[in-house]
């Protein structure tokens, strides 16, 4: 890292909040390279800029060239935002965390009839009720044996009825009710059930006064060991109270919204829930009329972010009611193809999620002034008509002409929005002709965007030099889009190319608008690049297929859904490849390989 560049970056941290969160150092090419949690942000951020002869602390910071970060309500929840994040990410520098393995959680086998609570690191949907996670797992297994000595609920997998005649150890021990060999009724055994689950529920209060007394009684008895026991039983009653929020016990789909209004700019924070665990979060900042109302503003900008979306939650959790609400859960519900509820949460987890969105959006309207600096440069610098807060980045990746394919990315105020990235085929160019296969997705591009009546961007950025910017110029024309404003960025000596600056431009390697410039490219290298890649690998894994009787593209298609990689298939039993594309099938595919 630059002298340069660490003096800017150490400018941003001192407006990061002292307050628990997790952090993000990224690369130049905006990759995330680290992911880590903190009691307060700036404190923990600061603390990798001392001197230091830890060998990983000046990895990073050697290739770190900008930090971000997520506020969360506690470190504890830091902690749990972190560990999805980094299994989402699998950051180069987080040796910890990188496996599925996740959090304890506590298992009440509720569709029992004599249900048991059990520890795992699943959550499933078999009917059972899930408590957790636990951090540390010591207080997952501390809390089974809570459960089990206060209300005897058992933890082994004996069948009832069974064969048992006398009950275990547990039993002797105190730990188990014994239902395996009726020693308690259902219906008594159900009544610890419902009052171990309001232990694990958090509704603790009452319980938590009569563990004080207990413990302070024992204590002025000189009855320490006892005491000692009421006070772990505390300590876990309170942990218990803590629950986080970034991670559902269920197996929840839904987007959280935050939303922050500053006279004319107004930005929207989205926290994405899959599977129970927020693993993204996504913001959006717009310059509105002053005239508008927040409920219209949200209407606005919901209608935007949910119009291109793909992967739509079940659920949209709101901070308050937009305008026309119930058009608004029609028109997404409709264009996800299933049943989306905008639900405004009143109070619980869910009230305090969509809380912690808001403050995270406010902090994206405080820093789109930093933000848009580069952007009003770039207008100044390359003299443009006005400022470009939407650039549309393009690139064509193809390895001798083979599998040719192409990439728009969109940006819009210095970040990216994936949900709008798109990737194209190439259809009419034959060969390794990286001009040609420009202009095709130029064309395909912006003859679509103005058949739907899109907005346009007010900047389209090209991989390339002269005759990339020519070429780009010249469909655009052809479309009748001779108004909107093209540059190219070269590789070899980032020579920035328009219109006004034939020659080229060089900027100062340190230039924020270089470095914009950079992102966008980079980022539309690396997605056509990924989608090339996938192109080739399926290329290679069906020509190896070829030949064999009996197995069509069709067939082909579903062992590449099925299998990563032709070893896997190798590896395959015969019975599990011949479910996919039958027996006979399967034995000559697996001759042919070995």
């Amino acid at each position: 890292m630059s002298d340069k560049i660490k003096d800017s970056v150490k400018a941003k941290i001192k407006t990061f909040p002292k307050k628990p969160g997790i952090y993000f150092f990224k690369d130049k090419n905006q990759n995330v390279i680290y992911i880590g949690k903190a009691r307060s942000l700036q404190n923990r951020i600061k603390s990798y800029f001392a001197p230091t002869s830890d060998t990983k602390v000046i990895r990073i910071l050697n290739e770190t060239r900008d930090i971000e970060y997520i506020l969360t309500g506690s470190e504890k929840e830091a902690g749990f935002l972190e560990n999805n994040f980094i299994q989402q990410y699998q950051p180069k520098f987080n040796l910890r965390l990188k496996d599925d393995k996740s959090f304890p959680y506590l298992k009440l086998s509720l569709q029992d009839l004599y249900p048991g609570l059990y520890l795992t690191r699943r959550v499933e949907a078999d009917g059972s009720k899930y408590f957790g996670p636990f951090s540390p797992a010591h207080q997952a297994r501390q809390t089974i044996h809570l459960i089990s000595k206060f209300f005897g609920i058992r933890t082994c997998s004996e069948k009832i009825p069974g064969i048992r005649k006398r009950p275990c150890l547990e039993y002797d021990l105190k730990l188990c009710s014994a239902p395996c060999t009726g020693f308690i009724q259902e219906s008594d055994y159900r009544d610890n059930i419902k009052n171990a689950r309001l232990f694990l529920e958090g509704n603790v209060e009452k319980l938590l006064k009569i563990s004080r007394e207990s413990m302070k009684k024992a204590a002025d008895k000189q009855e320490f060991e006892q005491a000692a026991q009421w006070r772990d039983l505390i300590h876990t009653l309170e942990n218990i109270k803590e629950k986080p929020k970034m991670t559902s016990v269920g197996l929840d789909d839904k987007d959280i919204i935050g939303f922050a209004r500053k006279k004319e700019k107004s930005a929207l924070y989205i926290f994405l829930m899959r599977k129970g665990k927020v693993i993204e979060s996504e913001s959006f900042m717009e310059k509105e009329n002053i005239d508008f109302s927040k409920d219209e503003l949200l209407f606005f900008h919901l209608r935007k972010t949910y119009k291109d979306r793909k992967n739509c939650p079940d659920k949209i959790l709101l901070p308050f009611s937009p305008l026309n609400k119930q058009i608004l859960q029609d028109e997404i519900s409709h264009l996800a193809k299933k049943s989306v509820k905008l639900l405004i949460p009143n109070k619980g987890k869910n009230r305090k999620l969509v809380e912690l969105a808001d403050r995270n959006a406010e902090i994206v309207l405080r820093e789109t002034n930093i933000d848009l600096l580069p952007l009003e440069e770039a207008q100044r610098v390359l003299n443009l008509e006005r400022n470009p807060r939407r650039i549309e980045g393009f690139d064509v990746s193809n390895t001798g002409g083979e599998e040719s394919v192409g990439s728009v990315v969109v940006f819009e105020d210095g970040h990216p929005r994936k949900q709008e990235y798109r990737k194209y085929k190439i259809k009419t160019v034959k060969g390794p002709d990286d001009v040609a296969s420009l202009q095709e997705i130029i064309q395909r591009r912006y003859t679509r965007i103005k058949h739907e009546n899109k907005a346009l961007p007010d900047l389209v950025l090209v991989d390339g030099g002269k005759g990339q910017l020519n070429i780009a110029k010249k469909t655009l024309n052809h479309l009748g889009l001779e108004n909107l404003a093209v540059v190219s960025l070269a590789k070899r000596d980032e020579i920035i190319f328009t219109p006004t600056h034939e020659q080229g431009l060089i900027l100062d390697r340190t230039s924020p608008v270089l470095k914009l410039l950079q992102h966008v490219r980079d980022e539309a290298h690396r997605f056509a690049s990924s989608y090339h890649r996938i192109k080739r690998k399926k290329r290679s894994f069906e020509s190896e297929l070829d030949g064999i009787s009996g197995l069509g593209p069709k067939r082909k298609s579903l062992i590449l859904t099925k299998y990563k990689s032709l070893a896997e298939v190798k590896e395959s039993p015969v019975e599990e490849l011949g479910k996919i594309v039958g027996k006979k099938v399967a034995a000559k595919i697996l001759e042919k390989l070995k």
